[in-house]
């Protein structure tokens, strides 16, 4: 595939896709090194100005790395932006869905993990949530990364960082003219249960049923709604 020339309006923005696109299209692999500014101006038709701010976007967002005196190489080919944009064009029962299967998982191993930190944590923001209930999306938000939490995976936390304001996001949007679902403490208050009681059956039916009562209110309301 032959790069474009960049429009006039947003030469760096445009360099920025084009290049996106040759590395989700697997024209270089990770750890080959990309052709130089020269090259890439020329390929592009823009200034190397130009392919030097568009590079470094691409450096900033994990895509390539820059190496002192050799040149810069491809980090990843897996591009965040583009998942995030997903994400915000997903509809809300699918983005419950997906909390479903993230959070369910992560009940069960809270449950085999928790230790004497997570159950404080966990009661702290149960506590906050029953003060705060569906008044503070922040709550509710800051209950769910504390069962996440106990599960002592970090790789597991940092992706649930990564989606869960987007969520937040679609759900506020596809409900701009309802409210949220109220806020269920009695459902939070037995998922704290029984990962206190070191059941990971029970603390992933709980999680599972917190999310499914939520699943079957976002739904209604957009049914509703046509």
């Amino acid at each position: 595939m032959t790069l474009r020339a960049a429009g006039r309006t947003s030469l760096v923005d445009s360099a920025v896709e084009q290049l996106r696109a040759q590395l989700a299209e697997g024209k270089w692999a990770v750890g080959d090194r990309i052709p130089t500014e020269h090259e890439l101006a020329q390929q592009l038709d823009v200034g190397r100005n130009t392919v030097r701010e568009a590079v470094r976007v691409l450096v900033h967002s994990g895509l390539l790395e820059s190496r002192q005196g050799n040149g810069t190489f491809v980090r990843s080919t897996a591009d965040p932006t583009a998942v995030l944009r997903g994400v915000r064009h997903a509809g809300a029962p699918d983005v419950i869905e997906l909390r479903i299967a993230l959070e369910t998982e992560a009940a069960r191993l809270a449950a085999t993990r928790r230790d004497t930190h997570d159950l404080l944590r966990l009661r702290a923001a149960l506590t906050t949530l029953r003060e705060e209930g569906d008044r503070h999306a922040d709550a509710d938000l800051a209950f769910h990364l504390a069962v996440v939490g106990a599960t002592h995976n970090a790789a597991f936390v940092e992706v649930y960082r990564f989606f869960s304001a987007q969520v937040h996001e679609v759900l506020a949007e596809a409900l701009v003219d309802h409210e949220m679902p109220p806020v269920d403490i009695d459902a939070h208050e037995a998922l704290v249960a029984a990962i206190e009681a070191g059941d990971p059956d029970e603390a992933q039916h709980q999680a599972r049923e917190l999310l499914r009562v939520a699943l079957e209110t976002v739904t209604a309301l957009m049914e509703h709604s046509r």
